[in-house]
C-alpha cells in the first residue's frame, strides 16, 4: 500500500512526518483543514515556512456547513494564501475539503492557475459541480463510507475512471479506540467495482496507474 498522512494544522506537519521517516511509502502532506482555519490563520507563516519540504498539500478547501458558516471568510482568505503559496512553489498535490462549497473551491482554483494538482476528497456536490470539476481536471479520492448513501455511488459511478484514487479519511471514519486495517481500504475498492460492474483485481490496477500517472 502507499499511503497519504494528511495533517490538520501546520504545526502538526512536523512530528507527523517523523513518524513516517524511513517508510518509502508512506508521504506527510501539510495542511490547514478548514474546519479550524479560523483558529490557525495565524499560523500561515508557518505553512509558508515548511511548503518546500513536501510535495503534498492536505487538507485544505472550504467547508460550507452550518456549524462553519461563521468563519467562511477565514477560510477562504487561508484557502487562497495556500494555493498562491502552491503556484509559487511550482505546484502541489492537493488534498481538498469541499463539503457544501464546492462551487467556491473550483471557483479558488481557477482564480490561481498553476497551484497543481487537485484530489477532491469525499466529494458530495452537485451534478452540475461534478461535472465542472471533471471539465476543471480535478482527481476525486473515494472511500467505503461515500459508497452508503446513493448520491455518493452516483457521484462515484460519474468519475472518470482514470482520475479515482482511493481514501479511508481515518480515524474520523471508524469507531474510537478502533484500529483501521487495510479491510476498509478492500471494501471500497469492492464497492467501486460493484458500481463499475467489473472486478476488484481491475480496480486495484485502475488505482495503481492512476497514482502513477498523478505522481508523474
Amino acid at each position: 500500500m502507499y499511503v497519504l498522512s494528511v495533517t490538520t494544522t501546520p504545526r502538526a506537519f512536523v512530528r507527523t512526518a517523523r513518524l513516517a521517516a524511513g517508510c518509502q511509502r508512506i508521504k506527510t502532506a501539510l495542511g490547514l483543514h478548514p474546519e479550524i482555519a479560523h483558529e490557525r490563520e495565524s499560523e500561515l507563516p508557518l505553512f509558508d515556512r515548511l511548503i518546500s519540504e513536501t510535495r503534498y498539500v492536505g487538507e485544505v478547501g472550504l467547508d460550507g456547513a452550518t456549524v462553519s458558516a461563521e468563519h467562511y471568510e477565514s477560510q477562504k482568505r487561508v484557502f487562497s494564501h495556500i494555493l498562491r503559496k502552491c503556484a509559487e512553489a511550482d505546484g502541489k498535490i492537493l488534498t481538498i475539503h469541499s463539503r457544501r462549497a464546492a462551487t467556491d473551491v473550483l471557483d479558488a482554483l481557477d482564480r490561481q492557475p498553476g497551484y497543481g494538482k487537485a484530489v477532491l476528497h469525499w466529494f458530495t456536490g452537485s451534478q452540475r459541480e461534478l461535472e465542472r470539476a471533471i471539465t476543471s481536471g480535478c482527481w476525486f479520492s473515494v472511500g467505503s463510507p461515500m459508497l452508503r448513501s446513493d448520491k455518493g455511488r452516483t457521484i462515484v459511478s460519474r468519475i472518470p475512471r482514470d482520475r479515482l484514487l482511493t481514501e479511508t479519511d481515518a480515524p474520523f471514519t471508524s469507531k474510537r479506540g478502533e484500529e483501521y486495517s487495510a479491510s476498509h481500504v478492500s471494501r471500497a475498492v469492492e464497492g467501486i467495482a460493484a458500481l463499475w460492474k467489473t472486478e476488484p483485481t481491475e480496480i486495484g490496477r485502475i488505482v495503481t496507474d492512476n497514482l502513477r500517472r498523478l505522481l508523474g
